[in-house]
C-alpha cells in the first residue's frame, strides 16, 4: 500500500495553476456538453467521438487515450462499472447511471474530473440510483473542503468517509465506499505522487502546502464495494453486481483557500456551502 509512504508535496506557483485551470476548463465544459447530449439510444463511442472532438476542437489533448493502451478519451462506466469503462457498442438505455471520467491536457498541464448522471433525465431513475449520486457527490465536496494548507492530506478521505456514514442514516440505506482506487496528485502528468484515499486511515499522510493539487475521486457502491476488472483489463465491476457512482474534481488549495480547476465557476457555490474559502486566482 505504498500511498501510506509520507511523501511531501510540492506545490504550484500561481502561474502554473492558472496553466491547470485551462486545462481544467475545458475538461469541465466537455463533460458539461456530454451531459447535455447523452440520450436512451446513443451507444458510449458516440459519446467519445463527441468528447474527442471537443476536446480537440478547444486545442486540447486528451488524457486518457493512449494512457497505457487505453482506447477512448473517455471513461464510460454504466450501472455496475464502477470505473475505467471503455466506450464502445454498449447502447444507452433510459434509467442507466453513467459515470463520465474526462482529463485533457493544454500547454502540458492535465485536468480530470468525472460526474454521474441518469440517462434521460432524473426522472428516470431509480430512487436508491439518485440517493446514490447524491451521497457520492456530497461525500466529494466533503473531501474537498477539508483539502486545507498545513492540514494533513488524508484529512480529505476521513470527510469522505464520514459523510457517506451521514447519508447512510440519513438514506437508511448501506453504501461501499471503493478502497482499491484512489485520488492522485495531478500536473504535468495525470497521475503523480501522492495517492489520496476516499476512506480514514491510521497515517496522517503529507501535509498539504501552498499550492497543492490533488484529483479528489470518490466511487461509491450501492452494495459490497468488492470488485474485480473484466477481462478487457479496464473495466471495473461491482462483484455482487450492484451499481456504481463516480464524482471528481481537480482542485487546487492555497494560504487564501480553494480553487476547483474542473469547476466551471471554479466551485464558487459548493465551496460556499460547504463552509470553506473560495480563492481563485486571477
Amino acid at each position: 500500500m505504498g500511498f501510506f509512504r509520507r511523501e511531501r508535496i510540492e506545490g504550484k506557483s500561481p502561474e502554473q495553476l492558472r496553466l491547470m485551470r485551462a486545462a481544467g476548463l475545458v475538461v469541465g465544459r466537455t463533460l458539461a456538453m456530454l451531459a447535455e447530449s447523452t440520450a436512451p439510444g446513443m451507444t458510449t463511442k458516440e459519446l467519445d467521438t463527441l468528447a474527442e472532438d471537443f476536446i480537440r476542437s478547444s486545442g486540447a489533448l486528451p488524457s486518457f487515450l493512449g494512457y497505457h493502451g487505453f482506447t477512448g478519451t473517455i471513461c464510460t462506466s454504466v450501472n455496475e462499472e464502477i470505473v475505467h469503462g471503455i466506450p464502445g457498442t454498449r447502447v444507452l438505455d433510459e434509467g442507466d447511471l453513467i459515470s463520465i471520467d474526462c482529463g485533457a491536457i493544454v500547454d502540458g498541464w492535465h485536468g480530470d474530473a468525472a460526474i454521474s448522471f441518469i440517462v434521460g433525465g432524473a426522472e428516470t431513475g431509480r430512487p436508491e440510483d439518485l440517493q446514490l449520486i447524491d451521497a457520492t457527490e456530497t461525500s466529494l465536496y466533503a473531501g474537498i473542503a477539508a483539502l486545507q494548507v498545513g492540514r494533513p492530506l488524508f484529512d480529505v478521505g476521513a470527510a469522505v468517509e464520514d459523510s457517506i456514514s451521514d447519508s447512510v442514516r440519513a438514506h437508511d440505506r448501506e453504501y461501499g465506499i471503493v478502497e482499491d482506487y484512489v485520488g492522485h496528485g495531478i500536473g504535468t502528468a495525470m497521475h503523480m505522487d501522492p495517492q489520496v484515499p476516499n476512506y480514514r486511515c491510521r497515517e496522517k499522510g503529507p501535509t498539504v502546502v501552498d499550492g497543492t493539487t490533488v484529483a479528489i475521486e470518490p466511487m461509491i457502491t450501492l452494495g459490497d464495494q468488492a470488485n474485480e476488472v473484466l477481462s478487457d483489463d479496464w473495466t471495473v465491476v461491482t462483484l455482487d453486481k450492484s451499481r456504481a457512482c463516480h464524482w471528481e474534481h481537480t482542485v487546487a488549495a492555497t494560504k487564501d483557500g480553494l480553487w476547483i480547476l474542473t469547476a466551471l465557476d471554479g466551485g464558487e457555490r459548493k465551496i460556499a456551502e460547504v463552509g470553506a474559502r473560495f480563492a481563485p486566482l486571477h
